[in-house]
């Protein structure tokens, strides 16, 4: 009798699992919804255990809470007694979770520069070939395809033979280096309305920072957040991030994007603008206008004069808009068209997924 397989079906084990890792991977979570408050995630993770039964009589959460410490993840906050604090290590992890839960897993690139589209002498083959021509290098020519084009053209002869019309050439891709600023809104209303905005805006940061030194390493990122005022943050900081009672000074925001990517000497330039609102604030000297009732045509002008000001920079904006209202999106298309930049509507759920298309897009072109 032959051998054979035999099919059943496959009952799952319904206990969730136990351990370390496991109660990682929630923790992490915990840590960067509590912005980095370890003791605030924990005892998130403790009500959890109680009513989910994540630990057991073998191993409890005193035994992870040990098992972060020796494994380098949490450190003694010596700014607070009986206190915690994530370590390097912890934020680099939180940024490649976050990497892998929006953009999948991917592969590392030794290079990794944007692509445009021309073609020629450029640092990375394409999948594209066309006959040989005057002037092409002798590593551009695909030798499996020249001699197969030989056997085809020529036939079996006693003498090989390989002329200039078999040869085919592979193409190269020329690519560049882009220069990026990411926008996240902080004002008061990323958390309004039961909602949590802020928590996804920063695991798109986190994802792209990610992305960007594993796949670009020669692409540059800033990320700014901008409130009242706008202020630079590094990629170390993001898990800490918070709202704060502000109102939305894109103004502030603009401005300081525009600054960052003028010290820049790549040629292509862009802004990523992450928010949920309207402008409702700008400074003027030591004080702030403000008015969060309806479009304010001082404060919209001054974001539209911006806009236009990128533009003739050559500088695209690409607006992720967390929010549907109807007149806010009138405003949305008014900036992208004076820009002409991009826009998105977008639900929490898919902002990483655009964030990430419109990056790769961006690759093929020069801005």
């Amino acid at each position: 009798m032959a051998a054979g397989f035999r099919f059943r079906d496959y009952v799952p084990d319904e206990s969730p699992e136990k351990g370390f890792d496991s109660l990682f991977k929630i923790f992490m979570q915990l840590v960067t919804i509590t912005s980095g408050d370890v003791g605030e995630a924990l005892s998130w993770l403790s009500e959890l255990d109680k009513q989910y039964g994540l630990t057991d009589d073998q191993y409890g959460i005193g035994d992870f809470i040990e098992d972060l410490k020796k494994k380098g993840y949490i450190d003694d906050d010596p700014q607070k007694a009986g206190a915690f604090k994530i370590t390097p290590k912890s934020e680099q992890n939180i940024r490649k979770s976050a990497l892998e839960e929006i953009f999948g897993r991917l592969k590392k690139s030794n290079t990794g520069n944007h692509h445009t589209p021309h073609t020629g002498q450029g640092d990375e083959q394409s999948t594209d070939m066309r006959e040989f021509r005057f002037g092409d290098s002798l590593d551009q020519i695909s030798m499996t395809e020249s001699i197969r084009n030989a056997q085809l053209n020529h036939g079996l002869q006693e003498e090989f033979m390989l002329a200039e019309g078999d040869l085919e050439v592979r193409e190269n891709e020329h690519k560049s280096q882009t220069s990026t600023v990411l926008m996240i809104d902080i004002s008061h209303s990323m958390i309004l309305y039961g909602e949590d905005r802020i928590t996804p805006a920063k695991k798109v940061a986190m994802a792209l920072a990610e992305l960007v030194k594993q796949k670009y390493p020669k692409d540059f990122l800033d990320v700014i957040v901008f409130g009242n005022d706008a202020w630079e943050i590094k990629v170390k900081d993001l898990p800490y991030l918070e709202v704060g009672p502000y109102h939305t000074n894109t103004v502030a925001g603009l401005e300081l994007a525009m600054d960052l990517l003028r010290k820049r000497k790549t040629a292509n330039k862009q802004i990523f603008m992450i928010t949920d609102g309207k402008p409702t604030c700008l400074k003027e000297g030591n004080s702030y206008y403000k008015n969060s009732f309806g479009l304010d045509r001082k404060v919209v002008n001054k974001t539209l004069n911006l806009a236009a000001a990128a533009r003739r920079l050559k500088i695209p904006i690409t607006t992720f808009m967390i929010a549907s209202d109807p007149y806010l999106q009138q405003f949305v298309e008014e900036f992208t068209e004076i820009n002409q930049g991009k826009a998105y509507y977008s639900g929490l759920k898919g902002l990483g997924h655009l964030v990430f298309e419109d990056y790769k897009k961006n690759r093929r072109k020069t801005l």
